[in-house]
């Protein structure tokens, strides 16, 4: 066997070597450790970063925008009003309200000469429907003698009992459709729609039938149509279901809405039944005179 080369090297050559190649390890091994580090601790960061954009993307995509309003719906909701003398009822007409603006509540003070009526309600709500089918033939006499202002606010709390065909924000929006374009039909409208509503887990009224309600109940503007089909007040709707539902409702002592209907007469709520027309008509006369 022949014997490997001589290197020349010493001992203690080759201790210092073996400790400079192992200095050298130690090295590389730390910097490997450093850019590891550098490369999960920026990973994290770009994954948080989208994260939170994600998330921003989810809810600026369900945040419907506010506004713009109908017009003659500059308080949210629609004051009607008659005269003794023709027996005609109509709106008050006022200015819409800008989109990002906000509504203006109706000064009843101002109305110390009759006996004033809000409603805050839904199309798709039966309790609503209760109240306005029972009382709708008195409340029409009453506007017609110049007795009483009504203020009609329609709101969307119940979009998920029509099996996401969003029934009530797509109704409401036909009647400020109709707020915006007929005013003055408002009111037969508005019983059409009770006179004619959905039941709750159903898909609710298609657009085109509700359209045709309208035309029915004596709307006739040729703008409606395409109102209701863009959608236009959507927005509005939803920003007004969202203040009804959280602030003070005006005119009232009520912190927020709590449910629909809710009749509010001189600024004291009705808490009587929705079905006896005796009750509501003796309820209004206790605050006329109260």
């Amino acid at each position: 066997m022949t014997p490997p080369p001589e290197t020349g090297q010493t001992k203690r050559d080759r201790r210092d070597e073996a400790r400079e190649k192992a200095r050298v390890a130690r090295e590389a091994a730390t910097r490997r450790r450093r850019r590891n580090k550098s490369l999960l601790i920026s990973g994290i960061i770009v994954g948080a970063l989208a994260l939170v954009t994600a998330v921003t993307l989810i809810i600026v995509s369900s945040v419907q925008p506010a506004g713009p309003g109908p017009k003659n719906m500059a308080s949210g909701g629609i004051l009607l009003q008659g005269s003794a003398s023709t027996s005609k009822i109509t709106a008050v007409e006022t200015k819409a309200v800008p989109a990002g603006g906000s509504t203006t509540p109706t000064d009843q003070k101002k109305l110390d000469k009759t006996v004033n009526i809000s409603v805050y309600l839904d199309y798709q709500c039966p309790y609503c429907n209760q109240f306005e089918t029972t009382n709708e033939a008195q409340i029409s006499t009453w506007l017609k003698k110049g007795a009483i202002t009504y203020e009609i606010h329609p709101i969307s709390i119940l979009d998920a009992s029509s099996l996401g065909t969003k029934y009530s924000t797509r109704s409401a929006n036909a009647a400020m459709c109709v707020a915006n374009y007929d005013p003055d039909s408002f009111l037969a409208v508005n019983t059409s729609f009770f006179a004619n509503q959905p039941a709750e887990g159903s898909k609710g009224l298609t657009d085109e039938k509700l359209k045709s309600l309208i035309t029915a109940a004596g709307a006739t503007s040729p703008d409606i149509s395409s109102c209701i089909d863009d959608g236009t007040f959507k927005g509005f709707v939803a920003d007004q279901t969202k203040a009804a539902l959280n602030e003070k409702l005006p005119n009232s002592s009520l912190a927020k809405l709590t449910g629909t209907p809710t009749v509010i007469v001189n600024g004291q709520a009705y808490s009587g039944s929705l079905t006896d027309a005796a009750a509501f008509s003796s309820f209004v006369t206790s605050q006329a005179t109260s």
